[in-house]
């Protein structure tokens, strides 16, 4: 009897584009059941996407240093892989895939192979023209002969615990619209005062809402600032959850409005619809995937002014500049999305 093919993923981080990689994960556990998986994650990550199945996770912890290598050994040991997935160009990361041993190392086309990825791998993806994240690194799976995406699936589990945590908090509320109102930077988030406004309007509209978003000081600080302009707000969440009980919050919600930022990423895992908010990256490339039509955007206006050239004739992937870019994202062209969600018209 042979041994079973042994693929090893490298992706340690950030939550959205581990969603995109669970949905790789899931392409192949359904078209390659022979594969066992082995996945190095961030321990944040991990959090999210613990229980998985059939997937043995190894978590490394960034800050760790010389612990967190030596641990990274001791857990991979002599396994000499069928095939790595280099799948995080960064520098770091490239470093981290020194230590693990594979006849077959996968990474990025040449286009997007930064910070000498290149030096790390022997074999590379195709090249995609216009490629969200989701659908560039579904060119991994396609190297082991993994048929095209035609329609992504996720398989992250949520604790029964978790939901019952959830239920037990949402004390009743059914129809609600979650507002993830912060992203990694501040540049990103879109207005306190606008976020009211469609605070008020979704109350009016007969649904609660709830906010969610992580424990960090961006998060309280854009929260309070919300709050203090309106009292619609049915239930506050922020830095009170789990990754796996804002996941199942998520997974319970008429829709979700936020800017560039992993729950946006969680809440499509989860089929619901998302508006996402954009100015300074394409949402083709890194909007929610099933929620492109519904995603309020300037980007296409501003990189135009910015660079004097359509998006189509830039550098894929090239970001605007700009600390004031959100404040172009009005609030009516978000109560077009959401008519449009709650409506479908």
């Amino acid at each position: 009897m042979s041994s079973p093919f042994k693929l090893c993923i490298l992706r340690l981080s950030a939550i959205g584009d581990v969603c995109h990689a669970a949905a790789m994960v899931n392409a192949i556990q359904r078209h390659r059941p022979d594969i066992e998986i082995t996945w190095i994650i961030g321990k944040i990550e991990y959090a999210l996407l613990a229980g998985m199945p059939n997937v043995r996770f190894v978590i490394y912890d960034k800050k760790g240093g010389r612990a967190s290598k030596d641990s990274l050994k001791q857990a991979i040991g002599d396994i000499e892989f069928d095939a790595l997935f280099v799948m995080q160009v960064a520098l770091r990361a490239n470093v981290v895939s020194r230590m693990i041993r594979a006849k077959k190392r996968v990474g990025f086309d040449w286009h997007r192979s930064k910070e000498g990825h290149w030096l790390f791998t022997n074999t590379r993806i195709a090249p995609r023209k216009y490629a969200h994240v989701l659908e560039g690194f579904m060119g991994f799976a396609e190297s082991l002969g993994v048929p095209p995406l035609e329609k992504p699936q996720w398989n992250i589990p949520i604790p029964d615990d978790d939901r019952l945590w959830v239920d037990e908090h949402l004390n009743g509320l059914d129809e609600y619209v979650v507002i993830s109102p912060a992203a990694s930077k501040a540049e990103r988030n879109w207005l306190a005062d606008r976020y009211a406004k469609i605070v008020d309007y979704i109350h009016r509209e007969g649904l609660a809402v709830v906010i969610c978003g992580g424990p960090g000081d961006l998060d309280q600080q854009i929260t309070s600032d919300i709050m203090s302009h309106t009292s619609n707000v049915a239930l506050n969440l922020v830095g009170e959850t789990s990754l796996k009980q804002m996941l199942a919050v998520l997974s319970k919600a008429r829709m979700v409005i936020a800017p560039d930022t992993g729950p946006a990423h969680m809440a499509t895992t989860q089929g619901v619809p998302v508006i996402g908010l954009y100015a300074h990256s394409n949402p083709r490339r890194t909007g929610p995937y099933l929620s492109l039509h519904t995603t309020v955007s300037m980007y296409d206006d501003i990189i135009q002014t910015q660079k004097g050239k359509d998006w189509r004739k830039l550098p894929w992937g090239v970001r605007a500049k700009g600390g004031d870019l959100m404040s172009q994202v009005s609030v009516q062209s978000v109560k077009s999305q959401i008519q449009h969600i709650l409506h479908n018209i």
